[in-house]
């Protein structure tokens, strides 16, 4: 009988009723919708080619509002194990630390919202852990299936409008990376080329490892497309990401046919790899793609001076006397020893979410003491500054503290830990959830957090751990008797006396 409160309907107490299938289900539809949702917000902004950064930031909220009633359904109806409370508390315990550093911040408002383009301040933290939660309260096959597919179409979708960026020049912030280069860079929905490099990593990685594992025709050919056209993609973000995030996929497909002792064949699902990542390169080559005819990486053009500078004003423009800027060591290297330094000053609290480049600042110059003066015009104007260091270890601790990096740490390394020991007997959606989420924590050393990337780790990792229920067995028939003795039963007279023998005597008249 359904549950009901208070004599109401059984629809108004759907949360009584929700049983662990049903709430996997509806898990892994709501985190999907959450995930197209924060790409299909950045449409609008690049199709318009207006600076509607509010949308993007709008997204993420509506995706985090999905996932958080999923977090609360799940810890009302208690689907979060026992096991997983250590992770969850130190994500817990990096959000509340968060909030110090927001108090001891320079700007609050932008330390809880965010910088306008970025859209990554405490708001943001704490839909990632509803995202978690979320994840890690799935206990079904099924959903973690759906998710699989959801990643694939997630990339097909940002490779499509990665694909117009690329061969018409239209729809995008980084046509061009210098006054006179022009590589028709793709970034899709993602905001910058780095981070879809960081998005088309997972996608094509999963994809390897559901084509070798799942039965069908139709599904192996749409996994096997899925990572051919995204590995096309991603070699036109000209980035360093890109190249490692193709070489993760090979070798985690290579590792993965024989841990789930797949049919050795499927090594061969690779050249979807290697194969449109060289016919990528190829086409640049040969002098197809905007004005350049050789294939080079430009990460540091695409992230200091296309990104931050020209995109959204979130830094000054590259101080090229200091730095050379073709020079990706150099551009890396440089990121992580001032922000070194900045952390050497800031080291507890942290100079605050989303405010790296606020300590930078030198000059007030163009502000003429007028109070109205935007905080990205001051911003542009100082030259040689940077709001993102491309390795999130350093960038929590220099942005929000020490203590933060180490929460992050209590969350990442129980997380993997779990999902090694789950993979090792699990089945290939556990061992593909394991995979990605040690994949998203490699990236983070030369990539940073964003709300194209996060969503999706977050989801992951939380998948990744998630204590899935065993298959229901089926019911065992009833052993029926033998034919032979049935029907010699059935043949036998029911309870008919049976006639006296009469001994050859004859009966008396």
């Amino acid at each position: 009988m359904a549950k009901e409160i208070f004599h109401t309907s059984e629809k108004s107490n759907f949360i009584l009723n929700l049983t662990e299938e049903k709430y996997a289900k509806l898990a892994s539809y709501g985190l999907l919708a959450a995930l197209f949702t924060t790409s299909l917000a950045t449409a609008i902004p690049v199709i318009t080619s207006e600076s509607l950064f509010e949308l993007t930031s709008a997204g993420l909220a509506v995706s985090g509002v999905i996932c958080m009633i999923l977090a609360l359904i799940a810890l009302i109806k208690k689907y979060v194990s026992g096991k997983l409370v250590f992770p969850i508390c130190a994500f817990a315990a990096m959000l509340l630390w968060g909030v110090v550093s927001l108090i001891n911040s320079y700007d609050i408002g932008i330390a809880f919202y965010g910088y306008n383009g970025r859209g990554e301040g405490l708001l943001a933290l704490i839909f990632y852990l509803c995202f978690f939660i979320a994840a890690a309260s799935i206990k079904r096959e099924q959903a973690l299936k759906t998710v699989v597919y959801g990643l694939a179409g997630l990339g097909l979708l940002n490779s499509a409008f990665g694909l117009i960026q690329v061969f018409t020049g239209k729809m995008s912030s980084y046509r061009m990376v210098s006054m006179v280069i022009q590589p028709n860079a793709a970034s899709g929905l993602s905001q910058s080329p780095l981070f879809l490099a960081m998005v088309l990593t997972l996608v094509i990685t999963s994809s390897l490892i559901a084509f070798i594992s799942v039965k069908g025709t139709g599904s192996k050919v749409f996994f096997i497309a899925t990572a051919a056209i995204c590995s096309f993609t991603m070699m036109f973000t000209y980035s360093f990401i890109g190249i490692c995030g193709a070489v993760f996929a090979v070798l985690a497909a290579a590792v993965s046919v024989f841990r789930l002792r797949a049919n050795k064949a499927g090594l061969a699902s690779v050249l979807a790899v290697i194969v449109p990542a060289a016919a990528a390169i190829g086409l640049v080559q040969a002098g197809l793609i905007g004005n350049i005819s050789s294939y080079r990486l430009y990460d540091g053009r695409i992230l200091w001076f296309a990104d931050s500078y020209y995109r959204i004003s979130a830094s000054g423009e590259p101080d090229l006397s200091n730095i050379d800027i073709d020079d990706t060591y150099d551009v890396y290297y440089t990121l992580n020893s001032k922000t070194m330094n900045i952390i050497s000053v800031h080291g507890l609290t942290g100079t605050g979410p989303e405010q790296l480049v606020f300590p930078q600042l030198y000059t007030f110059g163009s502000t003429n003491g007028d109070e109205d003066t935007l905080i990205s015009d001051i911003v542009a104007e100082n030259k040689g500054t940077f709001d993102k260091v491309y390795n999130e270890y350093l960038y929590t601790a220099a942005t929000r503290g020490i203590p933060s990096l180490i929460a992050l740490i209590a969350v990442l390394v129980p997380t993997l830990f779990v999902g090694a020991k789950k993979s090792k007997k699990g089945t290939w959606t556990q061992t593909c959830m394991f995979v990605l989420t040690l994949g998203g924590v490699l990236i983070f050393f030369i990539g940073c957090s964003n709300t194209a990337f996060s969503p999706i780790f977050w989801t992951v990792a939380g998948c990744s751990i998630a204590q899935l229920a065993a298959p229901a067995k089926e019911a065992v028939p009833a052993v029926e008797a033998p034919k032979e003795k049935a029907q010699t039963k059935a043949s036998a007279p029911e309870n008919k006396p049976q006639p006296k023998k009469n001994n050859g005597k004859k009966k008396k008249k």
